[in-house]
């Protein structure tokens, strides 16, 4: 199946023409139909740099966003402009070596819509290691319910058909894997070889971190709602078992300070009653919030009709 290559490019001006030429020698025995899009994503002179490849080569588009937009959104622009079966997305750069795209190309097989690139080594410091796997194991995974949440990342390669679920996806915090995930449970991952960096800086601090995995959460999930409505309960709870200590104590003549236990009772049960409520609104809101965020009702996979099959791409 022919093949699309979207590489979000963020001030990667040098490196490009070198990424650009290795992957010119992995595509075509791959496939003859490809092509690679490089979405500029920033305000330097990356978007020379990817415009003359554009120019140079037939099968290379070249995207410029208006302004920085980030990572995923500049994703979501270069795989709504694929034009063939199977669209790949990788870094600009070369953490993700072109030359290891054939066993990714390969892992795809029938059964599998989506396969992440697992790498060989980890390629980063202990602190980023266990940091990015709490964010996608706890955050994502528990959290949020999505499958096979420990091997997503950055280098994946996926069906065309896929991008419907795209369709009403907008707004400055989306995040691909999570829309994914929403289309689609056939997900796999392959060990490939990871390189260093070539050049320049990691994006990467606790902060941005942080960050990425509250706009998940507050993004696209309304488990938080939820735990404000069980925490009214677990308080209410509390409460009832501290209000019949108080009232032997107060039979037994223990209480000293006249009106306690009424008071004590009466703010545990309020507290709880308020959480409570706060929470069954929230479930309403949560409801008009998941409308909101894009999810969609179905993709279509295939189609026969008339004797004819009509397959998404």
């Amino acid at each position: 199946m022919s093949l699309s290559v979207v590489v979000p490019c963020y001030r990667s001006a040098r490196i490009l023409p070198t990424l650009v030429e290795r992957l010119n020698a992995v595509l075509p025995g791959l496939h003859p139909d490809h092509e690679v899009i490089l979405v500029v994503d920033s305000t330097d002179d990356t978007w020379d740099v990817a415009s003359e490849l554009a120019l140079k080569y037939d099968h290379v588009q070249a995207i410029r966003m208006a302004r920085n937009y980030g990572q995923h959104n500049a994703l979501i622009a270069g795989i709504r402009a694929a034009r063939h079966e199977r669209i790949v997305t990788m870094d600009d750069d070369l953490q993700h070596p072109p030359e290891e795209l054939p066993k990714l190309v390969a892992a795809l097989t029938d059964d599998l819509d989506v396969v992440y690139a697992v790498s060989e080594v980890e390629e980063h410091g202990a602190f980023r290691n266990v940091t990015s796997w709490g964010a996608k194991s706890l955050v994502m995974g528990r959290t949020m319910g999505i499958p096979n949440a420990d091997v997503l990342g950055a280098w994946r390669i996926f069906r065309t058909f896929l991008r419907a679920g795209f369709d009403q996806v907008s707004g400055p915090h989306v995040s691909v894997d999570i829309v994914l995930s929403w289309t689609t449970t056939r997900v796999g991952s392959v060990t490939v070889r990871m390189d260093q960096r070539q050049e320049g800086r990691s994006g990467f601090t606790v902060k941005s971190l942080v960050k990425h995995m509250v706009n998940m959460i507050l993004g696209y999930s309304t488990k938080p709602l939820r735990w404000v409505t069980w925490l009214g309960f677990a308080i209410g709870l509390a409460g009832l078992a501290l209000t019949i200590i108080w009232i032997i104590q107060y039979v037994r003549g223990e209480t000293t300070v006249a009106g306690f236990t009424t008071l004590a009772s009466l703010i545990a049960f309020f507290s709880s009653a308020q959480l409570v409520g706060i929470g069954v609104l929230g479930e309403y809101l949560g409801r008009v919030h998941s409308h909101g965020m894009g999810r969609p009702t179905y993709v279509i996979r295939e189609h026969i009709t008339r004797g004819q099959r009509i397959e998404r791409r």
